[in-house]
C-alpha cells in the first residue's frame, strides 16, 4: 500500500471522526435547546416558543398604575360633586377620539379638550403630513382606566387618568407599511390629564385662564375650589363644576 493511499485513508478517517464529533455536539445542543424550550415555553421548537410569547404579549393588556383608592378621597374632599364614573368615561372617550383623529388625519374628530390639547394634536397631524406618513389605529379597545395622579398647581388642579389600550397600529408611507403591522395587535397605555381652574388669576398657562367657570346669574368668575354658590350673588353653581373639568393632554406612557 502506497504512502499516499495510507495518508488519504488517515485523512478520511479523521474527517469521519470530526463529522461524528460535530454531529454529536449538534444533537446535544439541539436536545438542550428542545429541553429548554419545553421548560420555558411548553414546546420543542424555540421559534414556536418565541412566537407564542409574542402572541401572548400582543393580547395581554398592560397593567396601569392604579392609585384611585389613594387619590379619589382627596378629590372628593376638594370637589364633593366630582362624578368619578362620568369623568373616567369622558377620559376614555377623549383618548379614543384622539387616536381616531390621528387615524382620520382630522383634529375635528377629537371629542373635547382645551385649546392646548387641540394645538398639540394639530402639530402632530402637521408633522405626519410633512413626512408623508399616516398613522392607523383600528379596533381600539380600552381595557382599564384608573386615576394615576392628582396634582396641585398654581391656580389649578389636575387629575391624570391612566388607561390600558389595545389596537391595531401601523404606519404607512407611499402606500406601504413602514412600521407596525396590520395583523398584529398592540398593547399600550396612555395618560389623559383633566384640569380644573381653581383661580384664573394665578394660572401660568394663558389658555388655562379662559377655562374657569362664571356665575350664570351675575357673570362673576367662580374662583373657589369646588364652590357650590357664587360668592357675589349667592346663585348655586354646583351643577357647573363638573363641566369646568376639561382635558389638556393625552400622552402615551
Amino acid at each position: 500500500m502506497s504512502p499516499m493511499l495510507i495518508g488519504t485513508i488517515i485523512v478520511l478517517v479523521l474527517l469521519l471522526v470530526l463529522a461524528g464529533i460535530v454531529y454529536c455536539a449538534y444533537r446535544t445542543i439541539k436536545n438542550k435547546i428542545q429541553e429548554f424550550s419545553r421548560i420555558a415555553f411548553g414546546t420543542n421548537s424555540l421559534k414556536e416558543g418565541f412566537n407564542k410569547i409574542e402572541a401572548e404579549y400582543a393580547t395581554t393588556p398592560k397593567s396601569v398604575s392604579a392609585a384611585t383608592s389613594l387619590y379619589l378621597p382627596r378629590i372628593m374632599k376638594d370637589f364633593p360633586d366630582f362624578h368619578y364614573d362620568e369623568m373616567k368615561k369622558r377620559a376614555e372617550n377623549v383618548l379614543v377620539s384622539y387616536l381616531r383623529s390621528l387615524d382620520a388625519d382630522k383634529s375635528s374628530v377629537l371629542a373635547e379638550g382645551t385649546a392646548e390639547l387641540k394645538r398639540k394634536l394639530e402639530m402632530m397631524l402637521e408633522m405626519q403630513r410633512v413626512r408623508g406618513e399616516h398613522n392607523h389605529f383600528e379596533q381600539i379597545r380600552v381595557h382599564q382606566t384608573e386615576i394615576y395622579q392628582y396634582r396641585y398647581q398654581k391656580g389649578r388642579r389636575s387629575v391624570v387618568f391612566q388607561s390600558a389600550v389595545e389596537y391595531y397600529h401601523y404606519q404607512t408611507k407611499d402606500g406601504g407599511v413602514t412600521a407596525g403591522s396590520r395583523d398584529t395587535k398592540e398593547q399600550s397605555k396612555y395618560n389623559v390629564e383633566c384640569i380644573y381652574i381653581q383661580d384664573r388669576d394665578f394660572v401660568e398657562n394663558v389658555d388655562d385662564a379662559a377655562l374657569g367657570v362664571n356665575c350664570p346669574n351675575c357673570g362673576a368668575p367662580i374662583s373657589g375650589l369646588g364652590a357650590k354658590v357664587c360668592a357675589y350673588c349667592g346663585t348655586p353653581v354646583m351643577e357647573l363644576n363638573i363641566h369646568a373639568w376639561n382635558f389638556s393632554d393625552v400622552k402615551e406612557v
